[in-house]
């Protein structure tokens, strides 16, 4: 059975139409392109530069809150996650997760090769670059298998919640998804990272990723008006409205 899409025509307000997968799959859309690099660009961007710092927050009544820096750009990368699904489908999300793992891997490799090139003998900031762009390869594996399987889910339980809501209840779905496509992914990174490491307890590990878990999800609720509005300009301009049913959701291809 065919993905169904329900299609409206640019600009004029028609009521939406059916097509098969064939004809949409020829179809050139005009922003998927840019929201794929902004994607792309959040999640490398969230990785190189706000993962390796721990900054505070002033809490009323509780004094300095310490957290990951990174906390505050990568939840957006699950936003852009979820309004790829809902405007595009399942299919093109996938794709759009494959090239962030495989951008995720050559920066991994990248920070790796330059890192143990050896310096000039005049050149002495060699000490701060490898603060900076070190990479430990646990925390690496971690990330990247984090980041690999809680996307999935993320979009998956986003298509699934819209075939059940009839494309209603944005937010529903939007936040839905979030809670498990986040809960996947500190379940995998926080555990793989850090239990058993020098300085890290069973319980801080626990700690830590439930209060990761939240703030992510917080995030996302924080960001739905913003999701609307996204949401609501791509299916004008592109036209399009997905429903992924009848998809192969397994997210071993990268095929549309």
């Amino acid at each position: 059975m065919p993905i169904i899409y329900l299609v409206m025509e640019k600009g004029t307000g028609a009521a939406p139409r059916r097509v098969d997968t064939a004809e949409i799959g020829r179809t050139q859309f005009s922003y998927f392109d840019f929201m794929m690099a902004a994607f792309v660009t959040i999640l490398l961007l969230s990785n190189v530069i706000g993962a390796g710092k721990v900054a505070t927050v002033d809490l009323p009544l509780i004094g300095d809150w310490p957290f990951g820096a990174g906390i505050l750009f990568f939840p957006v990368s699950y936003v852009l996650g979820d309004v790829l699904t809902e405007v595009y489908g399942y299919a093109h999300a996938r794709r759009v997760i494959w090239a962030g793992f495989g951008a995720v891997l050559f920066m991994a490799f990248m920070s790796w090769v330059v890192v143990r090139l050896p310096p000039a003998p005049d050149w002495g900031n060699q000490a701060a670059y490898e603060a900076v762009f070190g990479q430990v390869p646990r925390i690496v594996a971690a990330s990247v298998c984090a980041f690999w399987a809680g996307e999935f889910v993320n979009s998956f339980v986003m298509a699934k919640m819209k075939l059940m809501t009839g494309g209603k209840y944005l937010w529903t779905r939007t936040i839905g998804s979030t809670v498990f496509g986040e809960g996947v992914d500190s379940l995998i990174f926080y555990p793989l990272a850090f239990w058993g490491a020098e300085g890290w307890t069973n319980h801080l590990v626990l700690i830590v990723l439930l209060t990761q878990w939240a703030l992510k999800v917080g995030w996302e609720v924080l960001l739905t008006p913003f999701t609307y509005l996204v949401v609501n300009m791509l299916k004008r301009r592109e036209g399009v409205d997905v429903f992924d049913t009848g998809t192969n959701f397994t997210p071993f291809r990268t095929r549309i």
